[in-house]
């Protein structure tokens, strides 16, 4: 087996610079932890909103604004809960420069995807407590409390052909890798 490697950071390039790190910052609550101006003229900022990585995300000028396609499938970002959801969730309806894409639940999280001001699609999600068969998406409305929203899922979920305790599907998981002393998330 090759030794572990866990995906740390991204890094997107953009053509308006300034507004992005702006959008970024505010949005997220994320820290500048370096930034430069290279004598080209290209700017990079690094960002974090944890003290041991000196970077999660990083914001380089560049991308050119006339690109006809946005190789940017979506940058996901895991969050503790269902009401940190609702809570980007809120922020984005209210963020004039936010749309979003779809509300969902894929089975095993729940979902609001949302476009960025250069349209780079985002995701913010928390885990449920299930897992399901990928790919799993029914859209959910987030105006409604947490607790019929955990119901509408929990009731959902059971329905289908195969459902188990995520934590479960992490155990077998982790074994079926050869990491049965692997932390598993509950």
């Amino acid at each position: 087996m090759k030794p572990y490697a866990q995906m740390t950071h991204v890094g997107l390039t953009v053509y308006d610079f300034d507004k992005m790190l702006d959008f970024y910052l505010r949005f997220f609550d994320f820290h500048i932890s370096d930034q430069l101006e290279r004598p080209d003229g290209r700017k990079v900022a690094f960002l974090t909103r944890d003290p041991n990585d000196h970077h999660q995300f990083v914001i380089g000028s560049g991308r050119p604004k006339e690109v006809p396609f946005n190789p940017v499938n979506q940058i996901s970002l895991r969050t503790d809960s269902l009401a940190s959801v609702k809570e980007y969730w809120r922020a984005c309806v209210t963020e004039p420069e936010v749309e979003i894409n779809q509300t969902i639940t894929h089975g095993n999280a729940w979902s609001v995807y949302f476009y960025d001001p250069e349209k780079n699609r985002l995701e913010v999600y928390a885990d449920t407590p299930w897992q399901v068969t990928q790919p799993y998406g029914v859209p959910i409305d987030f105006s409604q409390s947490d607790e019929e929203i955990y119901k509408f899922t929990d009731e959902l979920v059971h329905s289908e052909d195969y459902c188990e305790p995520f934590v479960d599907w992490r155990r077998r998981t982790a074994k079926e890798m050869g990491l049965e002393d692997w932390p598993i998330r509950e």
